[in-house]
């Protein structure tokens, strides 16, 4: 939505450590709780491609319409959404982010800022950048703590190979994400700062998948969005993700 945002569905384990106030965890120690309490390993390897869908509201435009997004591992992603009776699509093939325009109904490639952008969206949609950091080169870092709402949450930064920083708050008592925050692309196509909160988890195929997301933008509440049905495995062609001709 990752931009929606990027609804990052999260984790992995490696190791494991209690959690004590006090004394600090390491990023390792993190995203083994983390990947843990999210399913396990196991449950996110088994998972090739994920298809949600659901309904959302442009708050500040007093706009509602329903959302289908496609993803497959490592790094294709598709969203398709209608508002207004229009089709919005955007989506990146693994090499190339293109849309539909939705007034002309032309096919074309985004641009440079929002190349990168959708590049991050896409990988930060499946499990593979926690399963294997190393691999998409993104590194880890631990902050500290933090409490929103009464919420006591770890806070790390997920930093990609680019530069770009995604700050995670994990919830400390049952490393469920609760919220990130970053940089991204606004309604006007200024930089504004971002916060996604993603709640109400159930369990799908194994795996805990947030149904509620709100996204703010410079501290106004942007967008909320409500995940009606999740799908798992269901064969997405690489070519389902191409851009169209």
């Amino acid at each position: 939505m990752k931009r929606i945002v990027s609804f990052s569905i999260v984790t992995l384990l490696l190791l494991s450590l209690a959690w004590t106030p006090g004394i600090s965890q390491k990023a390792p120690d993190v995203l083994a709780k983390f990947i843990e309490a999210n399913g396990g390993r196991k449950a996110m390897e088994k998972i090739k491609d994920q298809t949600f869908s659901g309904t959302f509201e442009l708050v500040s435009m007093g706009m509602e319409g329903s959302m289908t997004f496609y993803f497959k591992e490592p790094n294709k992603l598709r969203q398709d959404m209608e508002v207004m009776g229009m089709l919005i699509t955007s989506a990146y093939d693994g090499e190339l982010g293109w849309m539909i325009n939705p007034q002309t109904g032309t096919v074309e490639e985004l641009s440079e800022d929002m190349q990168a952008e959708i590049e991050r969206e896409a990988l930060s949609s499946g499990f593979s950048l926690f399963l294997y950091p190393e691999k998409y080169e993104i590194t880890y870092k631990v902050k500290g703590k933090e409490t929103i709402e009464n919420i006591d949450c770890i806070v790390m930064e997920q930093i990609f190979s680019d530069g770009h920083i995604t700050t995670m708050y994990i919830d400390s008592e049952t490393y469920l994400l609760y919220k990130t925050k970053e940089m991204a692309t606004g309604q006007m196509g200024g930089e504004v700062e971002q916060e996604v909160f993603v709640s109400d988890y159930k369990k799908v195929g194994g795996v805990m998948f947030a149904h509620t997301i709100t996204i703010y933008h410079d501290g106004e509440e942007f967008m909320t969005a409500t995940v009606t049905d999740v799908k798992y495995n269901t064969g997405l062609e690489d070519s389902f993700f191409e851009m169209e001709k």
